[in-house]
């Protein structure tokens, strides 16, 4: 299952990591995570459902489903699509509920962190808040949940649109390293400090109320190490989790997010199968399908239950130059397979978005991708008692925020995909945002940063005219709204 060759991409397959899997020994290569190296091997079954008793297989990629929870080392629940391979490791299924550890820290394991600013998620709202921040002085800890900074860029193999000062032209995975490397720089300097592997997994109230306090957990070879940071600002940049359809068969092994496709071909170099259903016309749905061709897999067909196409149409017209059909007014009915996905069946929908009779086609495949949207990452913001509202147009449940990035708590902001979902370049100028405004309130160059926050908030709102902008100028339109109610209540 192992990515050969590729246009643009080069992996790293120059030596073989040995371990076990269910006591049997296989392997994987440097820049694997378990599940990645599981997965090469065209192992798909990495969990059950302790209810169902159904496989479960990779679909997030980035640690948020549970589907990929195994106990490795005798260690339960390790998130297997994060965890890097390690040579000699025993990896195991979780078929029964785990047993639940008394304590998972052990004795001289919590180290106290004291930080300016602690920032959350090392994805390109982050980096940006992070590069900005340590620029003007600030001290910074950036923390975040995998082993390489970049978040979805380093899976974003295709040019960017937009402004030339967010890297109009560039790839992706080229930001995520120029960015990284810029971090890189600070973290010499002693501005920037970086905690890769590591979760936030809790908010804490303090007896001083300048200073917020919050847990973190680093895991060095599967043991948990506790951190206790405090600070006297924070920077929310936790992106956004995959969406589901609902379908029978939508938890088989082979059902994938967009995102975890896109993991395990430009990331991993693995392939998630070889013959792809897509679910979802729009940017990432269209984009995903033309870096599966590239990636030597084919692409039945597109199907987007919308009666028209939703992304750009020059990603539309490349993938019909290769012969993909894109289908409007279609959805997926259901998958079928015994243990992994064997196949589809689609179906026409009518204008009332009602299932057509006798429209059903059934489909040979063994891969079905959803790229179906995203919803903001918020969970640990609700700990901070932040306001709270739906707005559609930003994709569910988001922080309400100001222009300047801050959500109704003073020294609480918000950047990316967690304040509403957008395009990365969009995601970048937030964090700018919320990093000179953090900056702002802690005291450092005052001139200076009110003239970079205005600047990047005048780019913000060009970058948002046109078509393609309406959608987040109406959720920014609704959310300054709500943000104003609250504060008349």
């Amino acid at each position: 299952m192992r990515i050969k060759k590729h246009p643009i991409l080069k992996f790293n397959y120059s030596k073989k990591i040995p371990f076990y899997f269910n006591d049997k020994k296989t392997f994987g290569y440097p820049d694997d995570t378990i599940a990645s190296a599981l997965h090469a091997q065209n192992i798909r079954h990495l969990s059950t459902s302790i209810r169902y008793k159904n496989p479960r297989g990779f679909f997030c990629g980035i640690g948020k489903c549970s589907s990929c929870l195994m106990k490795v080392n005798g260690v339960t629940n390790v998130r297997t699509c994060i965890a890097p391979l390690k040579e000699g490791i025993h990896v195991k299924r979780q078929d029964v509920m785990p047993d639940i550890p008394v304590s998972d820290f052990k004795e001289n394991k919590i180290e106290d962190i004291n930080v300016d600013v602690l920032v959350i998620g090392g994805g390109p709202a982050g980096l940006s808040a992070c590069v900005e921040l340590a620029r003007i002085g600030a001290s910074v800890l950036l923390v975040d949940e995998n082993q390489k900074l970049g978040g979805q860029l380093v899976k974003q193999t295709h040019k960017f649109f937009g402004s030339k000062n967010e890297k109009a032209g560039t790839r992706g995975i080229h930001i995520a390293e120029c960015l990284s490397e810029e971090i890189n720089v600070f973290e010499k300097k002693s501005k920037v400090k970086k905690m890769l592997g590591s979760t936030i997994i809790g908010f804490y109230e303090n007896k001083n109320n300048n200073i917020f306090r919050f847990a973190a957990v680093k895991k060095i070879n599967y043991e948990n190490f506790l951190y206790d940071i405090r600070c006297k600002k924070v920077v929310f940049a936790t992106g956004a989790m995959e969406n589901m359809l609902v379908f029978p068969g939508n938890d088989l092994p082979g059902v994938y997010g967009a995102g975890g496709v896109q993991t395990l071909m430009n990331v991993y170099g693995v392939k998630p199968g070889e013959k792809v259903v897509m679910v979802g016309a729009g940017n990432v749905g269209l984009i995903v399908s033309y870096q599966l061709l590239q990636a030597g897999i084919d692409v039945d067909r597109v199907v987007e239950a919308m009666p028209y196409i939703g992304g750009y149409h020059v990603h539309a017209a490349k993938l019909r130059r290769c012969g993909v059909p894109i289908l409007t007014r279609h959805s997926i009915k259901e998958v079928f397979g015994n243990s992994k996905v064997e196949g589809c069946v689609t179906i026409k929908l009518d204008e009332n978005w009602n299932e057509i009779p006798g429209s059903e086609e059934k489909i040979r495949c063994d891969t079905i991708c959803l790229a179906v949207g995203l919803t903001p990452s918020i969970r640990l913001l609700s700990q901070l008692d932040v306001k709270i509202d739906f707005i559609p147009e930003a994709g569910g449940y988001i922080a309400l925020h100001d222009k300047n990035m801050q959500t109704t708590k003073k020294g609480v902001f918000i950047a990316g995909d967690s304040s509403g979902i957008e395009e990365a370049s969009t995601a970048m100028i937030e964090g700018k945002i919320a990093g000179v405004s953090a900056a702002l309130q802690l005291g450092y160059n005052t001139k200076k940063c009110k003239k970079l926050r205005d600047e990047y908030i005048k780019e913000l709102e060009g970058l948002r005219m046109g078509p393609f902008g309406k959608k987040p100028r109406i959720a920014k339109e609704k959310i300054m709204k709500k943000l104003s109610e609250k504060k008349n209540i």
